[in-house]
């Protein structure tokens, strides 16, 4: 059976405007109730009554509002039965919420685990199972959308994971490795120098990876098909954050060792230059150790445990050049990466510090 218009059950027939007959100093006090509403729905309501009370039609509301006929009558019989109370989220009486401090912080808990943890055969979590595995252990069950709304309130990220290798050395080894480190750069002496050193690989295939792009479209990187491959030696200050490089054509000792010398020129004062790096094999090769027994002594190496790539701040610098160079690269030639790459590192020194990021071009 169709429902009747509330007003035909009024006294006298009136019409909307003549039904809700509030006062200039109400109307005033609705408005600013509107304008400081941070509730969208709530503020329209509001404003469908002070509209009403101006002697507006519902059709005119409607176009101004963008809301239903319906809905403008609705709110006005609520207005007239409840007054200001008949306003407010009808949802405030559906009872308690489903969704409250205990639900999310067995969501934050949930998060740290990975469903092969909890008996589920998929390896990511999707929002369905997250839900599923949520009512599992709480016994509350909530749609997709609302754990969808939990996951922005916690600002949880669909994000990539990060490949790790597990150092082979005990944990105890690993620790006074790193305290001996640590301990070194905090004592460090006025006119000596210490260096974050690593290798980095730039190949004219670009790095595929994420980029911001219209819905339904996805971003072509064209690739020349064959490969070619440079390699950047670098030297990071740890006390100025200033980066001294080389480049080569081949990862071997000689690539180690002209980085080696470019940091003797830059620094010819320091009696004593200390180098963190990784074990990887150019750098304690049978040449390396001969030049550097024959630099009298002047480079001291203070060998990372295995996989610590967090503790060598260069790497860090690194995954700047991939995400502001490498990645999606339109270069049809490896001089032309180089160009870039260049300018890219003169850019970033300081590091950190210095806004590579923002830079223009500024080459040819």
């Amino acid at each position: 059976m169709r429902r009747q218009p509330f007003f035909e059950e009024v006294p006298l027939r009136l019409s909307l405007p003549d039904i809700i007959s509030i006062s200039r100093q109400v109307r005033r006090a609705l408005s600013r109730r509107a304008q400081k509403s941070r509730d969208a729905e709530l503020c329209k309501r509001y404003l469908i009554i002070v509209l009403l009370a101006e002697g507006r039609s519902s059709v005119t509301i409607q176009r101004h509002l963008k809301v239903a006929r319906a809905h403008v009558s609705r709110t006005a019989w609520r207005y007239f039965t409840e007054g200001d109370a008949g306003l407010q989220d009808q949802r405030e009486e559906n009872g308690n919420r489903k969704v409250d401090e205990n639900f999310l912080e067995e969501l934050r808990q949930l998060l740290r685990l990975a469903p092969t943890d909890c008996g589920w055969e998929r390896s990511s979590w999707s929002r369905e199972l997250l839900a599923r595995e949520m009512a599992r252990r709480t016994g509350v069950r909530v749609s997709r959308s609302t754990l969808g709304t939990c996951l922005k309130i916690l600002r949880a990220r669909w994000g990539r994971a990060r490949a790790r290798v597990l150092c082979p050395w005990r944990k105890a080894r690993r620790q006074r490795r790193l305290r001996e480190i640590r301990s070194l750069l905090s004592t460090l002496k006025p006119d000596e120098e210490a260096f974050y050193v690593d290798e980095v690989d730039l190949d004219l295939n670009p790095r595929i990876g994420p980029d911001w792009t219209l819905p339904g479209q996805q971003r072509w990187v064209l690739t020349p098909g064959q490969n070619e491959k440079r390699f950047l030696a670098g030297a990071l200050s740890h006390r100025t954050g200033h980066l001294v490089w080389v480049e080569g054509d081949q990862k071997r000792s000689w690539l180690f060792l002209n980085l080696l010398r470019a940091v003797l020129r830059r620094y010819r004062r320091a009696p004593v230059l200390h180098l963190i790096l990784d074990n990887y094999i150019i750098h304690y090769s049978k040449i390396v150790k001969t030049a550097l027994a024959e630099w009298g002594g002047r480079f001291r190496l203070h060998f990372l445990p295995p996989y610590s790539p967090d503790e060598n701040r260069i790497e860090r610098l690194w995954l700047q050049l991939h995400a502001n160079v490498t990645r999606n690269h339109r270069c049809r030639t490896i001089s032309r990466l180089l160009t870039k790459v260049r300018h890219f590192l003169r850019n970033a020194t300081p590091f950190p510090g210095s806004q590579p990021s923002l830079a223009r071009v500024a080459y040819a």
